[in-house]
């Protein structure tokens, strides 16, 4: 069976960034399972699946604008130490979460000040060139239940 949207997809994966050293990986015998075709992993790695088979292996580059985005310098933002919770004492790569009409969003402070600090609002791999290497563990037809639910249920899903 081929990787088609609408089927479950177990793979194991390395992430770098073109310089060898991973940053992110599955869990060794604990392939991570994604609903292909329902935006779970970032696009240029996912179309770069399409049509592989359980014990197919490749290596796939995806550019920033098919990955986490490009940076936006606008979403650099100097925050007074007065809104920053009582007590806390902040530190530079520290990640807050900051609650907005949108939802939760992760604030990751780049630079700390006597009054003020600098965070940054873009996902920490926004602009980056990424470099898997994937191998397709699985690959078999959703549930109408997964279907209607839009994620994996079971080993490697987002609902074990």
């Amino acid at each position: 069976m081929k990787i088609a949207n609408g089927r479950v997809v177990a793979l194991e994966y390395r992430l770098h960034l073109g310089d060898g050293q991973v940053i992110d990986q599955s869990a060794p015998g604990q392939p991570l399972a994604y609903l292909h075709g329902h935006k779970q992993i970032v696009p240029g790695l996912e179309g770069a699946l399409d049509g592989l088979g359980a014990g197919e292996s490749k290596q796939v580059v995806v550019s920033p604008d098919q990955g986490y985005g490009n940076h936006n310098p606008e979403g650099v933002r100097t925050v007074p130490r007065s809104m920053l919770p009582q007590g806390f004492t902040p530190q530079v790569g520290q990640t807050l979460m900051a609650q907005t009409e949108d939802g939760n969003i992760p604030l990751r402070i780049q630079t700390v000040n006597p009054d003020s600090v600098v965070v940054d609002l873009n996902h920490p791999l926004a602009g980056k060139t990424l470099h898997f290497d994937v191998t397709v563990r699985e690959v078999r037809d959703a549930t109408q239940e997964e279907l209607t639910h839009g994620h994996v249920h079971g080993p490697g899903g987002a609902h074990e």
